[in-house]
């Protein structure tokens, strides 16, 4: 007799239906695999174009278009231009010499003989790279005399510094601020700062150009609903040459209780009696803003970039933020060339920047006075013309160009079209007759134009 479960199945026909059930969950998978397989491939017939395809991206479609453009009018492209030595107030390209304006060497350091030597001889004893991150391949003497005189320079507790200008911004707010924090920042602020408050998650909010009324209206309205909340300003404004009233920055930090960051790429080396920057313009305390960051490509005639404040934020930034713990150390010759930059700016006791504010007053002087549209520039360095639209813009640089001075075009979407501009870096180096022959060339290209 055939033993029978409670149900009333024999023992031998439950585990038939038992086997037939296991085999036929093992054929499942092969068969929605196929059908999911088959699906894939004809979803993926229905992909456009544009969606795998470099040259299908919005960009460069857009970069194409320019291109097109320039070339039917009859304009060369006015970047990535070969220059065939050391790029100054003066650049050789394509076997002519320019006056340039296209250079933040603003002190003439870049191809100063101390500097270079200073490189050369970081080469012959340490190599031309650390060939790790610091934490892993240590540090070079270089590295710690580098960012004490960078500490000293600001009158912070320390500083440190990193292999690029714009991954130091993007690193330092991506790491320090997050998703339950605050980052308001001047409206023409720096790309770099953007990327990382996009990275931090932080909530961001911007602010009228240099309003620091604007910033306080906001700070009251947003500040209780944020534990930790940053503004950041910039020393001086790449596009527009001008500059934020500083104290007043100050002031809103200590009544709102928040962090505030000053990024001084443009402005060290150029603001203040000695160079020492906007703290120097402003005779401010080095404590009196929380995050000092700044260039070493500009004036300190290198490459990368660094952030000077109080112990804690450096030791957290050397131990924590992956752009320095995950990248390599400066290189020992890029160190070396920075380090030798600071020591001549200290010891240059401010002759090479009043020669420096001298000719930018001088250029902005006769711009205004010939007519041209400066915008809100001060003369310290940065000047634009406003042209008004690309194609102006455009026109101008490569009417310039062939007149013998290199100056580059900002255009859209760099800057909204209406105030598309031909920039003009100026250098200690340059001559009074120099700014004089330009401004005047400058005057009557823009005539032609109009």
């Amino acid at each position: 007799m055939t033993a029978r479960t409670p149900t009333g199945l024999g023992v031998d026909a439950k585990q038939r239906l038992i086997q037939q059930a296991l085999a036929r969950r093992r054929s499942e998978p092969e068969q929605a695999s196929g059908a999911t397989l088959e699906q894939a491939q004809q979803a993926a017939q229905k992909v456009p174009e544009a969606f795998y395809r470099f040259d299908q991206y919005p960009g460069y479609q857009h970069l194409r278009v320019m291109q097109q453009t320039g070339a039917r009018m009859g304009l060369s492209s006015p970047f990535f231009r070969l220059h065939q030595g050391t790029a100054g107030a003066q650049t050789d390209i394509a076997e002519r010499r320019y006056v340039n304006f296209a250079s933040y060497n603003y002190l003439g350091y870049s191809g100063h003989a101390e500097v270079a030597e200073a490189a050369k001889a970081a080469i012959d004893r340490y190599g031309t790279s650390v060939s790790a991150s610091r934490p892993v391949s240590g540090d070079r003497p270089l590295h710690r005399e580098l960012e004490r005189e960078l500490a000293e320079l600001y009158q912070v507790d320390d500083a440190v510094v990193m292999v690029s200008g714009h991954a130091t911004n993007v690193t330092t707010i991506g790491y320090l601020f997050g998703p339950r924090d605050l980052v308001l920042h001047d409206e023409l602020i720096h790309n770099s700062v953007l990327q990382g408050i996009q990275l931090s998650g932080a909530r961001r909010l911007s602010f009228a150009h240099n309003d620091w009324q604007a910033l306080d209206r906001l700070l009251g309205e947003q500040r209780q609903h944020f534990e930790r909340v940053l503004v950041v300003v910039e020393g001086i404004y790449s596009m527009d040459g001008d500059y934020p009233d500083l104290p007043r920055f100050v002031e809103l930090k200590r009544k709102h209780k928040v962090f505030l960051m000053v990024d001084e790429a443009h402005s060290l080396g150029v603001m203040g009696r000695t160079g020492q920057g906007i703290r120097e313009h402003f005779q401010l305390a080095g404590d009196d803003v929380d995050i000092w960051m700044g260039t070493l490509s500009k004036t300190l005639a290198s490459c990368g970039g660094y952030i000077a404040g109080c112990s804690a934020l450096v030791e957290h930034l050397k131990f924590f933020a992956p752009g320095f713990l995950y990248s390599v150390g400066m290189p020992p010759s890029v160190t070396a060339a920075a380090l030798a930059a600071v020591r001549l700016l200290k010891a240059d006791q401010g002759e090479r920047v009043g020669q420096l504010q001298a000719r930018g007053e001088l250029f902005l002087r006769l711009a205004i006075a010939a007519g041209l549209d400066t915008a809100t520039s001060t003369g310290l360095a940065v000047i634009p013309v406003i042209t008004g639209s690309s194609f102006k813009a455009g026109r101008l640089s490569s009417a310039l160009f062939e007149r013998g001075i290199n100056a580059q075009p900002i255009v859209y979407p760099a800057v909204p079209e209406q105030a598309a501009r031909v920039r003009f870096f100026v250098s200690c180096e340059h001559s009074e007759a120099q700014i004089r022959e330009t401004v005047a060339i400058v005057a009557e290209e823009m005539a032609r134009l109009a």
